[in-house]
């Protein structure tokens, strides 16, 4: 059953980016989480992908095809790579703040707070009134109603979502903005002449990329990248707030600087670094690296020929379209948790058992870079990918439903044969490899996973 999924869906992803799909080996069945809905296949369909697109820039740059396989247990399993994480041999200290997750509202309703970063936290105590306890909240909100603490957190910058079904997804204004946007996008920005890629060893041996993104779904790109050979140098800021076992998890293969580009001298480095970039990735808030002066058509200016990916929460359209969110609240607010649910035959919302929006949005943020690599390669000028959560949702709820109820979730002592061991700037990991098999470039990671800002805002 998962491969007709699995093909279908890698088809239609290869159809986005305006291209046929070519052969590849998609092998094993689904269930392999336990979900009502193909977690596997999703994943081993957006690995694939992106798998592909390496393939494809290694013929571009060799004239030789080589055959991709991804197998969809390893496939799953990637997509559950921060579950798996250890360093010398423990989990990490995670952060999960005690007043984030689920509450019913006063209407009966339910709804999702996001709380893991300081000022999300702050921010919700302050619109409620209450003290930093879950009992608390949970009085304060007996006297809201969900989609109004949700419209009203929205308008504070906070993250908060109302839980709803697919079919009150589909009739709310964002919803139908979202059915009319294709999985991704991938437009020309400006002109710049081909520039074709010379013979390499690796897919994206020599391709410079920017990496301005937090949390899952953007870093996951940028891991991507740099697993097919891309030089990747995530920057970030000293008083920007991160997720710890997220950035030893995704920081694989790259390196980490420190830019402020509140100040001049920040803007000034980061523009420096962008005319010898070939690829700018950014997940902020909607307009926030534009303020700045690092929207699409700027960035294009500085360096033509650039492939700029935008990622946001809830698509570039409709009136949610400035709106902050994560995996967990996209699921909330477009219906998997309550379908999860009803599935599992529970009272209160399930989440999907992977952060499967965040790290299927992440392949095919790759996917779509590389696929404009190409095109630079062929037909020159710059570029803009976007991708959304609820963009991917979309796609994701059209796959189908499967019976994965009973399906045992794999604990750690259950994956090792997909574990690999590596020094870090954080000492001995024990991470997930990548699912992809490339018979010529196989996907790995060259550089070490180190903390923020370890190196010096120059490309290497």
């Amino acid at each position: 059953m998962s491969e007709p999924i699995a093909r279908r869906a890698l088809a239609e992803i290869w159809r986005a980016a305006g291209a046929a799909l070519e052969a590849i080996d998609l092998t094993g069945s689904e269930p392999v989480l336990p979900s009502s809905f193909p977690v596997g296949s999703a994943a081993q369909a957006t690995i694939a992908a992106t798998a592909m697109a390496a393939g494809e820039l290694w013929r571009l740059r060799t004239g030789r095809r080589q055959r991709v396989s991804v197998d969809i247990r390893s496939a799953a399993i990637e997509f559950r790579s921060e579950r798996y994480l250890r360093v010398d041999g423990k989990p990490p200290v995670e952060h999960h703040d005690e007043i984030a997750g689920l509450y019913r509202c006063g209407d009966g309703r339910w709804a999702r707070l996001h709380t893991n970063l300081p000022h999300h936290r702050d921010g919700v105590l302050a619109l409620l009134g209450c003290r930093h306890e879950r009992a608390a909240v949970e009085r304060a909100l007996d006297g809201w109603r969900a989609e109004a603490l949700e419209t009203v957190a929205a308008e504070a910058g906070l993250v908060v979502t109302a839980c709803r079904t697919f079919a009150e997804w589909d009739e709310l204004p964002q919803g139908r903005a979202i059915a009319r946007l294709p999985l991704f996008s991938i437009d020309k920005i400006g002109d710049a002449p081909a520039r074709a890629l010379p013979a390499a060893e690796r897919p994206l041996a020599g391709v410079k990329v920017l990496d301005l993104t937090r949390i899952i779904a953007g870093p996951v790109c940028g891991r991507t990248l740099a697993a097919h050979g891309a030089d990747v140098l995530l920057i970030t800021a000293s008083h920007l707030p991160s997720l710890e076992p997220l950035v030893i998890d995704t920081g694989r293969g790259k390196l980490s600087a420190y830019i402020d580009l509140r100040q001049a001298s920040g803007r000034e480095a980061l523009a420096a670094l962008l005319r010898d970039a070939d690829v700018f990735v950014q997940g902020y808030r909607p307009g926030a690296i534009a303020a700045f002066g690092f929207g699409p058509q700027e960035v294009a200016r500085i360096r033509p020929g650039i492939i700029y990916v935008s990622l946001c929460a809830y698509g570039h359209e409709g009136p949610w379209a400035g709106r902050r969110g994560f995996d967990s609240l996209v699921q909330t607010a477009s219906g998997f948790n309550a379908a999860e649910a009803e599935a599992f035959a529970e009272s209160e919302p399930r989440p999907l058992p992977a952060q499967v929006l965040d790290h299927a949005t992440g392949q095919l943020m790759a996917f779509a870079a590389m696929s404009a690599l190409a095109r630079r390669h062929a037909r020159g000028g710059s570029w803009h990918v976007r991708a959304s959560l609820a963009q991917t949702g979309h796609w994701f709820s059209r796959l189908g439903r499967l019976d994965g109820l009973t399906c045992r979730d794999p604990g750690f002592d259950e994956v090792g044969d997909r574990l690999e061991d590596t020094p870090s700037g954080f000492g001995r990991l024990t991470a997930v490899r990548h699912a992809a098999v490339m018979t010529e470039t196989p996907p790995h990671w060259t550089r070490p996973t180190v903390p923020l800002g370890t190196h010096t805002a120059a490309w290497l």
